[in-house]
């Protein structure tokens, strides 16, 4: 899933943009959405963009990121 639409204008390199990606696609299967316009989607995106501010780079780590602090709920 692109995450490009929820950059809002901030600049990453392109490979950490893949990354990100990436990351969001994972997070989003993981949880089973699949509509980009649903909250939840926006949320692990913004979750993702603040791990790469803060130095995160790795799709794991960003996928983590993203899901930690969710509930249990969610997660399954």
């Amino acid at each position: 899933m692109p995450i490009r639409p929820y950059l809002d204008g901030e600049f990453f390199d392109p490979e950490l943009i893949d990354t990100m990606s990436h990351a969001l696609a994972d997070a989003c299967m993981m949880l089973g959405l699949k509509d980009r316009e649903d909250a939840a989607v926006r949320l692990l995106a913004m979750r993702i963009i603040k791990g790469a501010r803060d130095g995160v780079h790795d799709r794991a780590s960003l996928k983590a990121a993203a899901i930690e602090g969710l509930g249990p709920a969610l997660k399954n």
